[in-house]
């Protein structure tokens, strides 16, 4: 799957060295590359003041896709969209907390489009956007109800491919990874990271239970598993197997 970033407060536009109009630049994603078979693109959009990967993912034949944890930042959003010349069927949120979803009440009324995700157990979170914008400066942020929440073992479909739901508490009590099997690739919201896991100091956090949602649920996927975070670059399950010092031990067992 080629994966496109946009590198945070780029200042080149139009570059030789292969920058586009929106600042966007090939990733150095060799690895989840090869992990990936043809299919679906993605962009990936560093938002919001807390850098929040916002992604765009599409299908090249049809343009269709979706736009994965709008936290803010809604004119460069769909300054993206009109770039990649993506037409958004939905809005996936994996989880509630307002860098992810602060946006997506408007980019829904913006777009037309309906929202899906996360898991019912983020509820409390999104009911309580507004006030979060209030805390942090993001005043645009609205709470949100979804117009469907995910469950474990759901589909979710984009552009025709799709997506398992893995139910990943933990980071917060609704958290919801989104597979693709056929090209071994996942959206994992904040459960994991290039050499790191998600924050569990946050209200509704549980430190065991997003330990145990990866060590059950994201390294039995398997090493080739190419995946976006939340934050910072993509990584694969395997890199992370080997490296990450908070589950490294733990997928031991299972890899033996």
């Amino acid at each position: 799957m080629p994966v496109w970033s946009r590198a945070a407060n780029s200042a080149k536009e139009g570059g030789a060295d292969g920058t586009t109009e929106s600042g966007f630049v090939m990733s150095d994603t060799s690895k989840a590359d090869e992990a990936a078979a043809k299919g679906l693109k993605a962009a990936i959009l560093p938002i919001t003041p807390f850098q929040q990967n916002c992604t765009l993912i599409w299908d090249p034949e049809t343009m269709t896709g979706a736009v994965v944890d709008p936290g803010g930042d809604l004119d460069l959003i769909e300054r993206a969209i009109a770039e990649v010349g993506m037409k958004p069927e939905k809005i996936l949120l994996t989880h509630g907390h307002i860098d992810h979803a602060g946006g997506a009440a408007e980019l829904k009324e913006r777009l037309n489009v309906p929202i899906e995700g996360p898991h019912e157990a983020e509820r409390p979170l999104l009911d309580a956007l507004a006030e979060q914008g209030q805390a942090y400066g993001m005043l645009s942020a609205r709470s949100v109800t979804p117009d469907r929440w995910l469950c474990e073992g759901d589909t979710v479909t984009v552009a025709g491919h799709d997506f398992k739901v893995l139910h990943c508490p933990g980071h917060s009590p609704g958290s919801v990874v989104l597979v693709n099997r056929p090209q071994r690739f996942a959206l994992v919201g904040d459960v994991l990271f290039q050499g790191s896991i998600g924050r569990t100091d946050l209200p509704y956090g549980d430190h065991k239970a997003l330990l145990d949602a990866i060590r059950t649920k994201l390294l039995p996927l398997g090493d080739e598993f190419a995946f976006i975070c939340g934050h910072g670059p993509t990584s694969t399950i395997g890199h992370e197997r080997r490296t990450n010092p908070f589950i490294a031990d733990d997928a031991g067992s299972f890899f033996a």
